[in-house]
């Protein structure tokens, strides 16, 4: 029973470092995305967009767009590609420690987790959805696994010799 055991643990350290890699992978596919629209209008870009599929500027989801297609032609994007590829790197390295099975990762994964819990409540209390709550439980769930993994690695590991 303890190796069943062991292997439950593992496949769910793997599929939270799988996780992680997509999120990874996901932030370097919306840099190269934002990197092929240095030299474009982008609010003319999302209004064309908008008109194509001959969607109501004024409706929910094309106004969250054009609100987004003003903040970006307002940012730096060169700027914005860079915390993108430092992210990436940040969440690949996790990805590379979670399924190796490194407690630095494990430290990574729990802290970084954390940083988002009260922005993911802000964001829940502003706009309550099933996705939203969904979101907030499933970090919150992988902050706990952290911290219980590493609770088991301090408690297995061996008393410092005493001089």
């Amino acid at each position: 029973m303890p190796n069943d055991h062991y292997q439950a643990r593992a496949a769910t350290l793997h599929l939270i470092a799988l996780f992680e890699a997509l999120k990874g992978f996901a932030a370097i596919a919306a840099s190269l995305g934002l990197l092929s629209l240095v030299h474009h209008d982008i609010q003319a870009t999302a209004h064309a967009l908008i008109g194509y599929f001959h969607l109501d500027p004024e409706a929910h989801y094309p106004r969250m767009l054009l609100d987004d297609a003003t903040l970006l032609a307002n940012a730096n994007l060169r700027q914005v590609v860079l915390l993108l590829w430092g992210y990436s790197g940040i969440r690949l390295s996790e990805a590379y420690g979670l399924w190796k099975d490194r407690a630095w990762a494990e430290w990574l994964a729990a802290v970084s987790g954390a940083m988002y819990l009260p922005l993911e409540v802000s964001h829940l209390l502003h706009s309550t959805t099933w996705i939203n709550a969904g979101v907030l439980v499933l970090n919150l769930a992988v902050v706990a696994y952290m911290v219980v993994r590493l609770r088991q690695r301090r408690a297995q590991s061996p008393a410092p010799a005493k001089n």
